[in-house]
């Protein structure tokens, strides 16, 4: 495999160096995914933009408003560990202890993670759940897409060939409180065979709001929007009808990490789990 290896020392350069109609030039951060790709001929580029020498795509930081912005060049370990984001946002610290081993956390960058679109990952449902949005670059502007937006279908996302994920933006949860619970086949770290993210606004064990997501068993993060409903209108007393509505309008899909019957049942179960975890801990 022959390619061409290109290391711009700013974004502008970076981006100047992508093509809108040439798929084969590929932005190179983390490469986890990407050299697997290569390595099994899935893709084979032409060029390969090397970003990591581009001092304005790292660091974490908090706004005045409360909100989080994660450099897209931040490492999964380097968001791990984060003072910042154990204080703002504990449930993607958690979370992230148990994606995949440290050998790879010390090199996948989130934003590459994020725009590589795999539904077999942890992070874009539980960041659709935060009500998180990427903010995205190229020569022509900036735009701001929300994470549940972003993956349109089976490693597709909403991102131009000419675009690059800058940051990842979490707003202020404020009195929002969240949970994520993975499923695996083998091992804690392996990827999840369900994921399902829940974040609530409670007071006591009243719901104000609600937002629930499913991945993994889907092909891209799906809210779970009738279970919602339920129980923005009945509450906790609501929670078995929600995970029925749940277990009947998602559709799950059969893979190496298990059957859709096995995961649906799972879904049900980890669903009123997840609520139920949530307002007993802030109860």
């Amino acid at each position: 495999m022959s390619f061409e290896l290109i290391s711009p020392n700013t974004l502008r350069d970076a981006l100047d160096l992508l093509d809108v109609d040439d798929p084969s030039i590929r932005p190179f951060s983390g490469g986890t995914a990407l050299r697997l790709m290569m390595k099994s001929g899935v893709f084979s580029p032409s060029k390969l933009v090397v970003l990591r020498g581009i001092p304005d795509l790292s660091g974490i930081e908090i706004s005045d408003d409360g909100s989080l912005t994660i450099g897209a060049l931040s490492t999964l370990a380097e968001v791990e560990t984060s003072a910042l984001v154990a204080r703002q946002v504990p449930v993607l610290a958690g979370a992230l202890k148990h994606l995949s081993n440290r050998r790879v956390r010390n090199v996948a960058r989130i934003g590459g993670a994020i725009a590589h679109g795999d539904p077999h990952m942890d992070l874009p449902p539980l960041l659709s759940a935060l009500n998180a949005e990427v903010i995205v670059e190229s020569r022509n502007g900036r735009r701001h897409i929300a994470v549940e937006d972003l993956v349109i279908g089976y490693y597709e996302t909403l991102l131009e060939p000419d675009e690059l994920i800058v940051a990842l933006r979490i707003p202020a949860q404020d009195d929002w409180h969240s949970a994520y619970r993975k499923v695996t086949a083998r091992s804690a770290d392996d990827w999840p065979a369900l994921g399902v993210a829940t974040s609530i606004s409670h007071e006591g064990k009243e719901i104000r709001d609600i937002r629930l997501v499913v991945g993994a068993a889907t092909e891209r993060p799906t809210r779970l929007d009738i279970s919602e409903g339920v129980l923005r209108s009945e509450g906790v007393a609501g929670l078995p009808r929600a995970v029925e509505a749940a277990m009947e309008s998602v559709e799950v899909m059969d893979d190496s990490h298990g059957s859709a019957t096995w995961k649906k049942a799972l879904l049900g179960v980890e669903l009123r789990r997840s609520v139920e975890e949530i307002l007993g801990r802030n109860a």
